[in-house]
């Protein structure tokens, strides 16, 4: 039976067994299922998705933003021009690839890409299953098989697995136990703070950080809510212009994923170093300027919307009669300051990668299951194989299991949340997959 034939939930219930499950149906793993299908994977196939249908970046789509990325690093360009699932294919046959063309835009607004991302998504309907959060993976010795349940109570069988579960955000411990509703991560501030407010009017936010996440929010709510008092609050000394230079441009290169991969625990947290401004704790230029601009015009009116806490540490945040206190420490010279009657807090604070640093996790939770089954470095961290692949300690076995994406740790910046290579590591994973379930070409079973 093939999962172009079954419901998924069906499939379910009736204990199909499918060659692999893709967990997750983000970018990732939609480059996977594009990848799956161009290069004629004679497999059967089905994806496990939590939300209720296809979406990207949801509550980051703010007017005006962009994706800091050239479009044609998209879904499959990399792997193939002449795929019908190109950005550029997709304007065309939206009938926009003039008046997209005509914007003069470096990169593409982030609302289009996210409709580009769904309307790829939308070809591979049959061979998703949303709303079907994954709860646990159990292996069976005997058949060699993974069994995943899902939330809604289903099951679900397969003899590999390919995970794309997203990035876990990092919540900082002096945030832990904050009320959601008012303390929040970027992942859900257009939600919160739309909740927040329908209940009136909203007088004083923070925002903790000093990405491009954090300055775009601090943008959209200065324009939003012209009376808003908006405080920054960052351990930079203020925000820093992103490294953008053609050279440091390399670490998107398919050639720097063997170069990094292959290199030392040491040569990594080196080139680490120097590369950390090309994605972490910086912004673009037009942001910056958009933001240092509006901060002089508020002067000139006598106004004082935007604070920027530059140097400052957060030590905790307590609730009070209004909302809640934030207590930072100044770095200079150690003094301590309360930001109180904060209405809310949106933390642009990044998100979690493998490794054993306070913010690092030593494997995804999805793999919480597994994780006494699988073969780690001497710190406890998941070890990945270039081709993606998860192996088995010794003792233990498992059938083939994949980590697609979350491996900037161990395959460098082109896995850090960026689209520069998915299609390339889809192809990696086909071909790995491929091999290790002995599957021949859809064309030549077919002859």
């Amino acid at each position: 039976m093939s999962v172009h034939t079954v419901n998924a939930r069906d499939a379910g219930r009736h204990g199909q067994v499918f060659d692999v499950i893709g967990i997750g149906f983000g970018p990732a793993n939609i480059a996977l299922a594009i990848a799956l299908q161009e290069l004629q994977f004679s497999g059967t196939r089905l994806f496990l998705e939590r939300h209720a249908g296809p979406r990207w970046q949801p509550e980051m789509l703010l007017a005006g933003s962009d994706i800091q990325n050239h479009p044609s690093r998209d879904l499959v360009t990399p792997r193939n021009p002449r795929s019908r699932y190109t950005f550029t294919n997709f304007l065309f046959e939206n009938d926009r690839l003039f008046e997209h063309l005509n914007l003069g835009l470096e990169f593409p607004l982030r609302s289009e890409f996210a409709e580009y991302v769904r309307w790829v998504a939308g070809f591979f309907a049959h061979e998703v299953a949303y709303n079907q959060a994954v709860t646990s993976i159990q292996t069976d010795s005997a058949s060699q098989l993974y069994c995943v349940t899902t939330q809604a109570g289903d099951r679900f069988y397969a003899r590999s697995l390919v995970l794309a579960p997203g990035r876990t955000p990092v919540i900082p411990k002096a945030f832990a136990g904050c009320a959601e509703d008012r303390v929040f991560h970027l992942t859900q501030y257009l939600g919160r703070l739309e909740q927040l407010s329908r209940q009136g009017e909203l007088k004083r936010v923070a925002v903790v950080g000093g990405s491009q996440s954090a300055i775009e929010i601090i943008l959209h709510l200065r324009h939003t809510w012209p009376q808003l008092e908006i405080i920054n609050v960052q351990r930079g000394y203020g925000f820093r212009l992103k490294d953008t230079s053609p050279f440091s441009e390399h670490v998107y290169f398919p050639a720097f994923v063997d170069q990094y991969y292959y290199s030392s625990a040491e040569a990594k947290r080196h080139i680490n170093r120097h590369l950390h401004y090309t994605n972490y704790s910086a912004a673009d230029a037009d942001v910056i300027g958009e933001l240092y601009v509006g901060m002089y015009e508020d002067r000139l009116k006598g106004k004082e919307r935007v604070t920027i806490k530059g140097l400052h540490e957060i030590q905790s945040c307590t609730p009070d009669t209004h909302g809640y206190t934030l207590n930072v420490l100044d770095t200079r010279d150690q003094t301590c300051e309360a930001l109180d009657n904060l209405d809310a807090i949106v933390l642009a604070t990044g998100f979690r990668n493998l490794g054993t640093g306070e913010q690092d996790e030593r494997f995804p939770a999805v793999l919480k299951d597994l994780a006494e089954c699988l073969a780690c470095d001497a710190d406890g961290v998941i070890r990945i194989g270039r081709d993606y692949s998860l192996s088995a300690r010794e003792g233990c076995s498992l059938p083939a299991l994949y980590l697609n994406g979350l491996c900037e740790s161990s395959h460098g910046y082109g896995d850090a949340g960026s689209f520069s290579l998915l299609s390339l590591r889809a192809r990696d994973i086909f071909t790995s997959l491929n091999a290790r379930l002995g599957l021949e070409p859809a064309a030549q079973k077919s002859a």
